[in-house]
């Protein structure tokens, strides 16, 4: 039997790695001698970059960038086992878990970080990028990762503007006569799940500006500032991205990846199963386990467990999903190719007890799902084929 691991992470609690090292353990106490393809997955957000790496026998980079309020971060970045794909999380160089809650502010915040990230993809010679862009601090278009590249921003009276998103609202010209030649022979493609416009009442000021610290004064200026920021680009650049789906990501850095870097936006875990060529694994592989923290509702819009499923449907490969916790809706991706839920929760318990002993009850509920895979079939003298669809 050929049992494919492919969970994300238990966020707070287990990384996907450490989720599948358990169902493996699991899966083994009842089937010894299975064949097991463990390939821990992210979906485009956090673990992103361990992800690609793990599975692709990778190498793993640190660089100091600057934060999202300028001061020096150390960031991790990879280079997939190919040698010449590089993978970044702009969360790891301008992400809002960098930022204490006290001092978030994405009137200053700069994505300049993210952009010395993709500088040193090019200095290792990369030929494409994958680019994570979740979990940002910041409300500056892309900018300031633009900037970093060699992009130059002026006021009026042609100095330089400052980084941050509050300062676009004094650009008056764009230049990209200094912008890196490289970015032009490099394909660049970013994971990003949301259509959110530029501007306006969707857009990345008033829908994701208040949880970066946007008082409603702030997502007022915010706005502004992407809007005059979204015309000039068009002046300048000869790109409208003020309509474009998904150019709200991050904070308009999905506009941005557009308007200077030409980058396509793609659903982040249909970007991670393509990468990885997992359906691969699938054409000879009997059962399939996912999982996540929590799966509910939200989980059918993109998240890991639903593109693995809606890829195993193709092939009718059964697909268990074993989650820390089930919410309401989470039936709803019995249409997405899962074909049942289980919980690790054995007993009633407290969040923190169960995130503490996490690896151990993830490994207790995938032996127990197996015991069942196993005796439905031989209680009908079979020796375990695959589950019907």
């Amino acid at each position: 039997m050929k049992c494919v691991l492919a969970p994300d992470s238990y966020k707070g609690s287990l990384s996907a790695f450490e989720v599948s090292k358990s169902m493996e353990r699991g899966v083994k106490r009842v089937f010894p001698h299975s064949e097991i393809k463990s390939l821990p997955l992210a979906d485009g957000g956090e673990g992103t970059v361990d992800s690609l790496i793990t599975i692709t026998r990778g190498t793993t980079f640190y660089e100091e960038v600057t934060g999202p309020l300028g001061e020096k971060v150390k960031a991790k970045w990879g280079i997939l086992g190919d040698g010449k794909t590089a993978v970044i999380e702009m969360a790891e160089a301008s992400g809002i878990t960098l930022i204490p809650e006290a001092d978030l502010n994405p009137l200053l915040t700069t994505t300049f970080g993210t952009g010395e990230l993709i500088k040193s993809a090019l200095d290792h010679g990369c030929s494409k990028i994958i680019l994570g862009i979740g979990g940002s601090a910041t409300n500056d278009g892309g900018a300031g990762m633009a900037t970093a590249l060699g992009a130059e921003f002026f006021d009026e009276q042609e100095n330089r503007i400052p980084q941050g998103g509050q300062a676009l609202q004094k650009l008056n010209k764009i230049s990209t006569d200094n912008l890196d030649p490289r970015l032009f022979s490099i394909e660049i493609v970013a994971a990003c799940d949301v259509e959110n416009p530029l501007c306006g009442p969707n857009g990345a000021s008033a829908i994701f500006g208040p949880q970066k610290g946007a008082t409603q004064e702030m997502v007022m200026e915010l706005d502004q500032s992407l809007n005059n920021f979204g015309l000039k680009v068009q002046e300048y650049l000869n790109t409208d991205i003020m309509n474009e789906k998904g150019a709200g990501a991050a904070g308009g850095l999905g506009g941005g990846l557009m308007a200077f870097l030409n980058a396509a936006l793609v659903p982040g875990i249909d970007l991670i199963l393509d990468t990885i060529n997992f359906e691969e694994e699938l054409k000879d592989a009997d059962l399939i386990l996912v999982g996540e923290g929590k799966t509910d509702k939200q989980t059918a819009y993109g998240k890991a467990p639903m593109g693995v499923g809606m890829r195993a449907r193709q092939y009718e490969i059964p697909v268990v999903c074993i989650s820390g916790s089930l919410s309401e809706g989470h039936h709803i991706l019995v249409d997405k190719g899962i074909h049942a839920f289980f919980s690790i929760a054995n007993s009633p318990s407290t969040l923190k007890n169960l995130s503490e002993n996490a690896s151990q009850l993830v490994e207790e509920t995938v032996k127990n799902v197996m015991e069942v895979y196993k005796s439905g079939y031989e209680l009908k003298g079979r020796v375990c084929p695959p589950l019907s669809h």
